[in-house]
């Protein structure tokens, strides 16, 4: 009687344990494709942004014959987007067009006639939204990266994690450059 009481007691201890790691990687297979969301979310955007930019181009052209460098090099780093395989390529890739685009847009400050280009406006404004946008989507990437990663590392779900292969996602990071002071200087005209 006493071997089916210990028995029943090791049965339920199993049932227990199983249910607990089914639950803990069913969660971290939701985060898991919480951040695959997140990361598609961005795609989309990007994607819209980079259909957007060459109707840009295409609009400053006319107007800024002597700023054939800064349209070169929004094309390029539009290339490099089209090329990128790996996250980290992507992400570098993308923060290189907005690198880009930033540039474009404080050249375009010295052309009073494309500022008032009504198509400029318009698609420098649905960039400028984009922009925002991609913004808050890459919040909300490294935030669900974030927790992931958490999880993953956290005791006993490490356990888990490692026994499933669950392994560290990276966060979306920014140029080092983006972190340095900017330096203002007013002239005197």
């Amino acid at each position: 009687m006493a071997g089916w009481i210990t028995l029943g007691i090791i049965l339920l201890l199993l049932f227990i344990v199983i249910v607990y790691v089914i639950m803990v990687y069913n969660g971290l297979v939701a985060l898991k494709n919480s951040i695959e969301q997140s990361w598609s979310n961005i795609d989309v955007l990007l994607k819209q942004r980079f259909d957007e930019l060459p109707k840009l181009i295409k609009v400053c052209e006319g107007y800024m014959q002597h700023e054939q460098k800064t349209l070169e090099a929004v094309i390029k780093a539009r290339s490099m987007v089209q090329s990128a395989r790996t996250d980290t390529q992507k992400q570098q890739a993308q923060n290189m067009l907005t690198d880009t685009l930033k540039s474009l847009f404080m050249v375009v400050e010295r052309y009073p006639d494309l500022k008032a280009d009504a198509g400029f406006r318009q698609l420098s404004n649905r960039i400028s939204e984009l922009e925002d946008q991609i913004a808050d989507r890459r919040e909300l990437f490294n935030a669900s990266v974030t927790i992931y990663n958490t999880r993953i590392e956290q005791f006993p779900d490490v356990i888990v994690a490692r026994l499933f292969n669950f392994g560290a996602r990276t966060l979306w990071q920014i140029d080092p450059a983006h972190r340095e002071d900017v330096t203002v200087s007013f002239q005197h005209t």
